[in-house]
């Protein structure tokens, strides 16, 4: 069996290797040269033979130099984390001065950088304020550490320019956040409730990180310039989460927000926001940032999409011919979220917009034609470069 199996191989590779037979001529004289089916087979897996070896040895070399580069690489990075971790050693060793002056001119760029990205912090205290002053104790400080401890002088005077610093940081965060509250005032809203994500408790968890030090609880000023930039934060959060954007292309109001006499009935009643006429089809915007609360059909609103901004206030779209958005995508004002269209209790093509504060609703034109000057004005912006 195994004979047969063998021999019928061989037959089918000698299809591929059949006997050939050249003439050659040469000064009148004809010649034959025949070549064999086993010799054409030997010197074919010889050359196969050869190529495996040379693919074999490439593929040899170059794992090799991979590996030695890896080995490299991973060298060097070991080298480096030990030169660092001894450098440091050493210099706190050699020279406490020296160190200070490292550590300064880190802080010194840490104050660069915010001045780049915020702009310049208020170094004067206004009346009313209640962040604190240490200027004249820290100078005190540093002249009876350099009088007891000579060379932790220069470490006392950096952590004098660190607690000047964190203070006038906290007396940017502060006064940012009373720009907020006082546009948000202008527009009829309670800065309270918009403070409602500092005492959020929806959070999944994470890591711990106490505000202690290795000498125990974190110096107050610190502890304040927390709190000072988490209530700016959450302000400036509330800011963009105002409707601002007007949701039309088109800025002509056919109906007004209160009363007025209802197109089908021909009597009074109340109207719930305001209708901007448009095309059909005509895109419709988000009016601020916030969370898609509800696509679909309501009864008298026809197809709409509800936007929840946080802090109790949504925005309502009505009448829509096609929606852009879906359930519990995230958008940002001017955000294209639909078309205008006809549906529901409509006469003609309009957009039907509502602010919603808690549940009720309210004027959205205060909104809409003061919003943006004040908003833009209370804004946390970066500076302009140049």
């Amino acid at each position: 069996m195994q004979k047969a199996v063998a021999g019928a191989a061989i037959a089918r590779i000698r299809r591929y290797f059949p006997e050939r037979e050249f003439i050659m001529r040469s000064e009148g004289h004809v010649r034959y040269l025949r070549i064999s089916s086993r010799l054409q087979m030997s010197v074919a897996a010889v050359a196969a033979g050869l190529l495996l070896a040379w693919v074999a040895t490439m593929a040899s070399v170059a794992i090799g130099s991979v590996l030695d580069s890896y080995n490299a690489k991973s060298l060097l990075n070991r080298e480096a984390k030990v030169v660092s971790a001894e450098n440091r050693i050493a210099a706190y060793r050699k020279n406490v001065d020296a160190v200070a002056v490292d550590l300064d001119r880190r802080q010194l760029f840490i104050e660069k950088m915010v001045k780049s990205y915020v702009g310049d912090l208020p170094a004067d205290a206004k009346a009313g304020e209640t962040v604190s002053d240490s200027s004249q104790e820290s100078s005190k400080t540093v002249d009876k550490v350099s009088m007891t401890v000579p060379e932790a002088a220069a470490l006392a005077q950096v952590e004098a320019r660190q607690l000047a610093f964190a203070e006038r940081l906290t007396r940017f965060a502060d006064r940012r956040s009373a720009a907020a509250e006082a546009a948000m005032r202008k527009l009829g809203l309670n800065p309270q409730r918009m403070l409602a994500s500092l005492d959020d408790r929806s959070a999944m968890g994470g890591p711990f990180i106490a505000l202690t030090s290795n000498a125990g609880a974190i110096d107050p000023r610190f502890r304040r310039l927390g709190l000072s930039l988490a209530r700016m934060d959450a302000l400036q959060r509330g800011l963009e989460g105002i409707p601002q954007v007007i949701p039309a292309a088109a800025n002509h109001i056919t109906s007004g927000f209160g009363y007025r006499s209802d197109p089908f009935a021909g009597q009074a009643a109340f109207h719930a926001g305001l209708d901007f006429k448009g095309p059909m089809g005509a895109p419709i915007f988000s009016a601020a940032n916030g969370k898609v609360a509800f696509v679909g059909r309501r009864p008298g609103y026809g197809n709409s999409i509800d936007i929840d901004h946080g802090n109790g206030l949504h925005t309502r779209y009505a009448h829509m011919s096609a929606f852009r958005a879906r359930p519990g995508q995230v958008v940002t004002a001017g955000q294209v979220i639909g078309a205008v269209g006809n549906t529901g209790r409509s006469t003609g093509p309009h957009l039907h917009f509502e602010v919603r504060l808690n549940g009720q609703p309210v004027n959205p034109r205060p909104f809409l034609e003061v919003a943006p000057n004040v908003l833009q004005e209370a804004r946390l912006n970066r500076p302009a470069v140049g």
